[in-house]
């Protein structure tokens, strides 16, 4: 179960957006957080159903967009059309490293790339306000 202000941000969210708060879109929020992978929307929906919960694609669809755009989860796009959601709960910053073989995703962070990025932001009187930093490749085991 989610933590009490988690889950009073998330209905204000909802409150914003003129929508209901259901027992279906806090399923959503929960499956999103308690899992750390880089899940397409397809996969929180089965999983929520594997748990006999009745919930629309639409809703799970249109709460991973609310999630998103509150800063509830991040979505990425790894460049094969397929978005994925990972939380962003709890969970600083990283970067992505992409198997182009087998989809594998490698999360890292290096602080030299975090300090040339702001250096380069500031060489150009550019004000960061977020970055997305992908690598694709081949990992090891498809090597």
């Amino acid at each position: 179960m989610t933590n009490n202000k988690l889950l009073s941000d998330f209905k204000d969210a909802l409150r914003k957006e003129g929508l209901k708060i259901t027992p279906q879109r806090i399923a959503v929020l929960e499956e999103i957080i308690k899992n750390k992978g880089h899940r397409e929307s397809e996969d929180v929906y089965m999983a929520i159903k594997t748990r006999k919960t009745h919930v629309s694609r639409a809703t799970v669809y249109r709460t991973l967009d609310i999630l998103v755009q509150n800063g509830f989860a991040r979505k990425l796009n790894l460049g094969d059309g397929r978005a994925r959601y990972e939380p962003k709960i709890d969970s600083p910053h990283h970067d992505h490293m992409i198997c182009n073989n087998c989809g594998k995703i490698i999360e890292f962070v290096n602080h030299e790339i975090e300090k040339i990025q702001e250096e380069i932001a500031k060489h150009h009187q550019f004000k960061l306000q977020q970055h997305i930093h992908q690598l694709f490749g081949i990992c090891k085991e498809c090597q």
